[in-house]
């Protein structure tokens, strides 16, 4: 299986306000910036991983309470 997917955290400052996976952290950060007012930056968190991997450690996020889109 490819390993083309991403862990991330977007930051603002210090403060993680999204935690997600994505196969275009360049693309994700214009949108999480369009929605955050041109502010914040991405922190990758580890390597490339597949997509089953990644779902699970998105839900381990949720789980810890971090913000995700499964948490809304």
């Amino acid at each position: 299986m490819a390993r083309k997917t991403y862990k991330y955290h977007f930051k603002i400052g210090n403060k993680i306000v999204h935690t997600g996976i994505t196969n275009d952290l360049e693309r994700r950060e214009r949108e999480h910036k369009n929605t955050h007012d041109g502010k914040g930056h991405i922190k990758k968190v580890g390597r490339a991983t597949t997509r089953d991997a990644a779902l699970k450690w998105e839900g381990e996020q949720t789980r810890l309470g971090n913000p995700t889109r499964r948490a809304s």
